[in-house]
């Protein structure tokens, strides 16, 4: 991808915002559900293991979202690569994030997220060809100061953790880039369809390298969660697990419309309502509260991504 990938033609693109906006929010509820999920379990079992397990879940109910259409799922789209690259770039931006919340509060991993809107700014120029101008620049700029001040490099409370959760912001707006690039050539549920496959055969080739535990030891909680081997859960656990593949496949779904109903600029900036989710999560199930630095810095990432909001709405 050497050059500016070129947009779908106008011809096929039939934007919705208000859906779209509509779409991206439930998505949100949804998915920060799931990672509090996965925080909870996150000390006993692996990430692999619930990958493995969830997506087994969420295949059916993926191929009836996308109609029980089986030639649409099984034929290749013209843009096949892309839609693996994709895939992989939302699978290993979902892996750095939930092994980043097992070793940091939920509300602070989703504060560094949450540079998302600056990348998808970053990105939207030379992979759709969308004008970024000088102000959303400064934006970004701010956005990355508030980062810096959230991370806090170079001082004794310093989470290494926290580049995981940056890294899932880069690699979700990339994945998502890629979304918009797509268009209308395929329909939403049939992406989730293919990008739950992508899941599967990564949380399998992990499981295979680390599911039998011969790596696992004291090591850092991330690490950790990625390392460890299978164990069987017990009924309760199982069943909140298997519960989890219902929720992903759900929320695949719906970020995946939210991303293909209007520009990248306009949508991501809504990912912003998951803070509200994960601090609530993070206090009842956790305990955690975010200190005074993180909010600081956390205001200005979700200022400078509600500003480039305003400035697209104003073009």
């Amino acid at each position: 991808m050497r050059a500016p990938l070129p947009s779908s033609p106008p011809d096929e693109r039939q934007d919705n915002p208000p859906l779209a906006v509509l779409s991206l929010c439930g998505g949100v509820a949804l998915a920060v559900s799931l990672d509090a999920a996965v925080k909870w379990l996150s000390g006993e079992y692996p990430v692999h293991q619930l990958v493995v397990l969830r997506c087994l879940v969420a295949a059916p109910v993926l191929f009836v979202l996308a109609g029980m259409r089986g030639r649409e799922i099984v034929t290749l789209h013209p843009r096949w690569p892309v839609v693996v690259l994709r895939a992989l770039f939302m699978a290993s931006a979902y892996l750095a994030f939930v092994m980043a919340i097992a070793a940091m509060p939920m509300a602070d991993a989703v504060a560094i997220y949450f540079t998302l809107p600056l990348f998808v700014a970053v990105l939207a120029g030379p992979l759709l060809g969308e004008k970024v101008g000088l102000d959303r620049w400064f934006a970004i700029l701010a956005g990355f100061l508030g980062v810096l001040i959230m991370i806090r490099p170079g001082t004794g409370v310093f989470e290494p953790a926290a580049l995981l959760a940056l890294y899932a912001g880069f690699g979700y707006a990339t994945g998502q880039m890629l979304t918009r690039w797509l268009g209308y050539g395929i329909r939403a549920s049939v992406l989730a369809f293919h990008q739950n496959v992508v899941f599967l055969a990564v949380g399998t080739a992990l499981s295979l390298l680390f599911g039998f535990g011969q790596f696992a030891g004291e090591a850092h909680p991330s690490l950790d969660f990625l390392m460890r081997g299978w164990t069987t859960p017990p009924l309760a656990d199982l069943a909140l697990i298997l519960s989890l593949g219902v929720v992903a496949g759900l929320a695949m779904v719906l970020y995946t419309q939210a991303y293909r109903l209007t520009e990248a600029n306009l949508v991501a900036p809504f990912e912003y309502t998951a803070m509200i989710w994960a601090t609530f999560y993070g206090i009842v199930l956790f305990g955690d509260f975010p200190d005074w630095v993180t909010g600081a810095g956390a205001v200005l990432v979700i200022g400078a991504g509600l500003y480039m909001l305003r400035a697209v709405q104003r073009r």
